[in-house]
């Protein structure tokens, strides 16, 4: 049993299921970009394997996370009423539907590039080459990966600022449906 504050307004609350798959999906996604933007600065060697290896088995598991998210959603979520009516509903829905589809792109893109180039996890286990190996064939498949990786972290990013405004500018205690 959930045991509110009095001072604290009550809120309605997502299901803690739906709450845990939005900020293990918010915790890949900053890791995977952090780790796709620094991995390259590290030496040729192990550290550098290890660290596209991580990037690659982090981006399976949001992979799953994602499935597992919509499916959850679909079925058993907790559904709550929306905390705006017209334009901004609209907004957010939106929001939320380019995001989901932005993250499937970047998780179906970073498989195809694995596949494409033959990817070796920590030096121990080849991901199966599907493709020719061309140089520039895999140098687009990684540009478009990292364009609908860059277009989700500012996505994402603009979908934080918003819930802030909710919060903090407009006080209708939005967050705390998020809150565990």
């Amino acid at each position: 049993m959930l045991i509110q504050n009095p001072r604290e307004p009550q809120t309605a609350r997502y299901d803690l299921m739906t709450i845990w798959l939005h900020w293990a999906t918010v915790a890949l996604i900053v890791l995977l970009w952090v780790i796709g933007q620094t991995a390259d600065w590290a030496p040729r060697g192990p550290l550098r394997t290890g660290l596209w290896s991580i990037h690659v088995i982090l981006g399976l598991a949001t992979g799953v996370v994602l499935l597992t998210r919509v499916a959850w959603r679909a079925h058993f979520g907790r559904a709550l009423p929306p905390s705006d009516n017209g334009m901004l509903h609209a907004t957010a829905v939106a929001t939320h539907l380019v995001l989901y589809i932005l993250l499937a792109a970047v998780v179906v893109l970073g498989i195809i590039d694995a596949s494409y180039r033959g990817f070796n996890l920590f030096g121990v286990w080849s991901v199966p080459q599907l493709g020719a190996g061309d140089a520039a064939t895999r140098h687009n498949i990684n540009e478009w990966h990292e364009l609908a990786a860059n277009l989700t972290v500012l996505v994402a990013f603009l979908h934080a600022m918003a819930a802030l405004v909710h919060q903090y500018v407009w006080r209708d205690d939005l967050l705390n449906r998020m809150r565990p």
